[in-house]
């Protein structure tokens, strides 16, 4: 006791500093979470099947909304990038064209699908005047890549955010493929990012 007396200023003084960091770590913490919450998520997947049948899903896995303005195929060949614009196509039904629009508010934990990889490919080909399964105008290992890039205005930013996924194309052979690089959907919310973001809004 006499110790602790004698030394009770310097106790003190420990203790005060154990606590303000047990508080910043719990303050971290829950920053960390915050900015979790906050941050802008989107998933390009691919759905049922893994050939150019299956279809290529857009999910929002943000907390909030997001307004989807652009959703932008590009081809990666041998003689450079094919891009087009996907939030506004036209399907073709016998001899009825119709229009729709991708464009819009998609909720939290809501996805959207813009068609088969199939449908995807022949739209971008068809605009760009190449041949959809590559055996034509370039041969079958000349489409490399297709990927997809999403833009679009997550709650209340002003500024856009993106997410973009590339897949592998298989066309050689009876049965064509499309494998993702990688594990996960790029991500794309930095400063640098938004910035090329809109480089890509401009070229469209």
């Amino acid at each position: 006791m006499e110790w602790l007396n004698q030394n009770s200023g310097a106790i003190s003084a420990v203790t005060g500093i154990l606590t303000l960091m047990i508080w910043v770590f719990y303050a971290q913490l829950l920053y960390n979470g915050y900015v979790r919450q906050r941050r802008p998520r989107i998933i390009i997947n691919r759905g049922s099947g893994k050939n150019l049948s299956s279809l290529c899903l857009i999910s929002n896995m943000s907390a909030e909304a997001i307004f989807v303005q652009h959703i932008i195929a590009v081809l990666k060949t041998d003689e450079g990038e094919k891009q087009l614009d996907l939030v506004d196509y036209q399907q073709s039904e016998g001899e009825q064209q119709h229009y729709s629009s991708h464009q819009g508010p998609l909720d939290s934990g809501e996805y959207l699908h813009v068609g088969s990889f199939r449908s995807i490919l022949k739209h971008l080909t068809a605009q760009h005047g190449l041949n959809a399964d590559g055996r034509s105008d370039l041969p079958p290992s000349g489409y490399q890549t297709l990927e997809i890039r999403v833009v679009a205005i997550y709650g209340s930013e002003d500024n856009p955010v993106g997410a973009r996924r590339s897949f592998r194309l298989d066309l050689e052979g009876d049965d064509d493929q499309i494998t993702p690089n990688g594990l996960d959907t790029q991500r794309l919310s930095s400063r640098r990012q938004r910035h090329r973001i809109r480089q890509w809004m401009q070229q469209l």
